[in-house]
Formats: structure tokens, sequence, C-alpha cells
């Protein structure tokens, strides 16, 4: 899975550790998504989502080898 959260922070100008708080997770939690080493629940994507105001199949994308 290709995660586009850096990105997607970065354009709305929060900062890791904002983005943490309004999702509720740590500064370290997000540092781990970010760097694609932790994949989130469902229900923390779509938080994150809604803050970034960006779809989640825009923010987070398969790719073909998640289907095997």
């Amino acid at each position: 899975m290709v995660n586009k959260l850096k990105q997607s922070r970065e354009i709305n100008q929060i900062t890791q550790e904002q983005l943490a708080q309004l999702v509720g997770v740590s500064r370290q939690s997000i540092i781990s998504i970010e760097k694609g080493h932790y994949l989130p629940t469902s229900v923390l994507a779509l938080k994150i989502s809604f803050v970034l105001k960006i779809k989640i199949e825009d923010l987070f994308v398969l790719e073909e080898t998640d289907w095997k």
C-alpha cells in the first residue's frame, strides 16, 4: 500500500504532532504510517482523511501486490 500522508499533511500545513493530537494517536504512530511501517486501522485512516480533507482512497492507495 502506498500512502500520501506526508504530502497531504504538508499541503495542509499540519505537523505530525498536530495531526497525532487531532486523531488521538502518538506522533510516533504518524511517523510509522508515513514511513509505511504501520498500516492504520480503518477508523484511524478515516479520521486522518477527514482531518486532511482528502478521500481515503486518495490517501491510501492499494497496489497490485496488495491483492496477492
